[in-house]
């Protein structure tokens, strides 16, 4: 949502990106089909320096894709903290523990492949931070299940909330099909929910692809 210039100046502003990540970004660039998914280095930094002012006991991520953010937020984990990580894409899971393990916080990181909507159920463990980063159709699920398991006081972090901007244009028509963009519908429409809820206070951050950042009063 910002121009290549300003990127490059807050990169240039900002702490420098830890020597593993960026391998990691970079095969994420590689071997993956989606590699805009990984958070990089600005987003990355600001889940981590999130993490480290919570200091949280445990923390749910809804969509791990190859781990980058899921290291970044367990780095501000409270001693015998745990961050719990759920992608249905078996097929990143050889690629996202290597890099777990790599960042020697594997002990601290609970890998579990499958639909989040029937694992978050069976957690039986109470959160202080959420990030939900997954299928967008779904965001208002997982936010409700998601709430459920989210301590008084704690935080939801919601990603790609502006969606490239299509949220303005929520209507219109794709090049390829006649039907608007789905994805977009379904941020839009948690966008919404998250603005109506009077169960939290929220703000959106025009940072990367947008963050909503998300407080359980």
């Amino acid at each position: 949502m910002v121009n290549k210039e300003i990127e490059d100046y807050m990169d240039e502003h900002s702490s420098a990106e830890d020597e593993l990540l960026h391998k990691l970004y970079r095969e994420t660039q590689i071997k993956t089909y989606y590699p805009r998914m990984v958070s990089g280095k600005q987003q990355g930094l600001f889940l981590e320096m999130i993490s480290r002012m919570i200091k949280p006991k445990n923390i749910l991520e809804i969509g791990t894709f190859t781990g980058y953010s899921g290291i970044q937020m367990a780095k501000g984990l409270q001693e015998g903290g745990k961050l719990v990580t759920i992608d249905i894409n078996e097929e990143l899971e050889t690629f996202a523990n290597k890099y777990f393990q790599l960042s020697g916080l594997a002990d601290k990181i609970d890998f579990r492949i499958g639909n989040a909507l029937e694992i978050i159920p069976q957690i039986d463990m109470k959160f202080d931070l959420v990030f939900i980063d997954a299928d967008k159709e779904q965001y208002i699920d997982y936010y409700e299940l998601a709430l459920q398991k989210l301590n008084q006081g704690a935080f939801i972090l919601a990603d790609n909330v502006l969606w490239s901007g299509k949220v303005l244009h929520p209507d219109k028509k794709t090049s390829k099909s006649n039907k608007a963009d789905k994805e977009t519908k379904g941020i839009v429409a948690f966008n919404k929910h998250i603005k109506e809820d009077s169960r939290v206070e929220k703000v959106i951050i025009p940072l990367r692809d947008g963050i909503t950042i998300i407080r359980k009063k």
